[in-house]
């Protein structure tokens, strides 16, 4: 996932984007308002979220996300120190879709990032509508939970559905092992790992469709949508 950190203070920009990019984000830092609007010019566009601090040296980190909205519908993150519920409210009302408070956890960060990319993931993928998800032959169906393949239901487990869903709300996107294993089990990477690699293969035999989640060696996995 593509991610706009939007941080004046390149000591914390730097330590911050090398954790993004451990776990698979391709970030891109900008330094001020200006900088980060001209990164969201619409032929620019692509960033799954937009990490927004507030205290930037050019413009109110506010006004910043007032614009932003109106440029792009991309998720945004607020991170501030302004800790009060009436900042809070402020920055929802302006169209941020998430708001972390200075300081934070890493790991609740990371998790407020992929819930924000995760609520609009679908309206990214090619066939996607408001109840699910279309690639080539197959059919997910978000609300009931129903996959079918060229028209005839193919039964999962709920894992199994959780994981088919999560790799094809983007198609092509490698999913780092460890992030699936956070997103789909709640859990860390220690001792699941195996789990992931047999609900991999029984996915692929279900589905008759071995190559539909490919394999990246030493990194994850990826949905590969038909015809691609």
């Amino acid at each position: 996932m593509r991610l706009l950190l939007v941080e004046d203070d390149n000591h914390v920009a730097a330590a911050l984007s090398a954790v993004l990019a451990r776990h698979g984000f391709d970030v891109t830092h900008a330094r001020s308002g200006e900088e980060a609007l001209q990164a969201l010019v619409p032929e620019c566009d692509g960033f799954g979220v937009v990490l927004l601090d507030l205290g930037l040296p050019d413009q109110d980190g506010y006004e910043v996300c007032g614009k932003i909205r109106k440029r792009t519908s991309t998720p945004v993150i607020m991170v501030t120190a302004r800790s009060d519920v009436r900042s809070r409210i402020h920055g929802l009302n302006l169209g941020a879709d998430d708001y972390v408070v200075k300081p934070y956890d890493t790991g609740e960060l990371l998790a407020r990032i992929h819930a924000v990319a995760r609520r609009t993931a679908h309206d990214d993928v090619p066939g996607a509508s408001e109840t699910g998800l279309r690639l080539g032959p197959v059919h997910i169906e978000l609300p009931t939970r129903q996959v079918s393949v060229d028209g005839s239901v193919v039964q999962l487990t709920r894992k199994e559905f959780d994981l088919l869903a999560l790799l094809a709300q983007r198609p092509g996107v490698v999913f780092r092992r460890e992030q699936i294993i956070s997103e789909v089990w709640r859990t860390s990477w220690e001792g699941t790992g195996r789990t992931l690699e047999v609900h991999v293969a029984s996915l692929r035999a279900k589905l008759r469709m071995p190559a539909l989640i490919e394999t990246v060696r030493g990194v994850g996995y990826r949905l590969v949508a038909p015809g691609a």
